[in-house]
């Protein structure tokens, strides 16, 4: 399966901004952006130009990509199907960013960063009402309990999730039930609740070209 593993801090530092990637870190003093804000790579500190226009569209489509580690393919399919559903584009597609079983399980407190989140789920550690799910992508919907396996529990760290968690307001649309490390979907995510530095009115303008 394609997925990114290179540098996460080189992705917050070419986008000039804390994607949160890191988890506990990115509220630290070692955090990337707090040692070195300018671009990965020899000539980082040179580039001064000013994005505007396509530019500025292409950023935040590579910022909300980067964030919840989707493909291209992938996001464009997001899209794709925000465009033909009913209610606001821009806010359907981030719901089905937050709806993503790894972000679920990173908002729930399950693990200190999405990324971290994924590995969980790929290794077969969370069930969706009762049964085993793999694939970080898969969509929960309203009504879905989340919960690690009870047989891997004692495999999955969160005392630095709930550090990380401690930075964080509690999800309004997740119950969470951190003694038996399971959550239940309310409902969909509100924008308020989407706490992200992203414009997702610029993705859109992007993709309506």
């Amino acid at each position: 399966m394609a997925r990114y593993t290179g540098a996460v801090c080189r992705l917050c530092r070419r986008e000039g901004t804390k994607l949160f990637l890191k988890g506990a870190k990115c509220y630290t003093e070692k955090c990337a952006i707090e040692k070195r804000n300018f671009a990965p790579g020899q000539h980082g500190r040179d580039r001064k130009a000013k994005i505007v226009g396509y530019g500025l569209q292409l950023r935040e489509k590579q910022k909300a990509k980067r964030i919840y580690f989707a493909l291209e393919g992938q996001f464009r399919e997001y899209y794709e199907k925000a465009s033909r559903s009913q209610g606001v584009t821009g806010l359907r597609l981030l719901q089905q960013l937050e709806c993503r079983l790894d972000n679920v399980a990173f908002r729930l407190g399950f693990a200190m960063s999405r990324r971290q989140a994924r590995q969980i789920v790929r290794h077969g550690h969370v069930e969706v009402n009762g049964r085993k799910v793999n694939i970080p992508s898969f969509q929960v919907s309203v009504g879905d309990e989340i919960k690690v396996r009870p047989n891997s529990q004692k495999l999955v760290v969160v005392e630095g999730a709930r550090e990380f968690a401690s930075h964080q307001a509690a999800p309004s649309w997740l119950s969470i039930d951190a003694a038996n490390l399971s959550g239940k979907v309310l409902a969909l995510p509100n924008r308020e609740d989407i706490n992200l530095p992203v414009n997702e009115q610029l993705i859109v303008e992007l993709y309506s070209k």
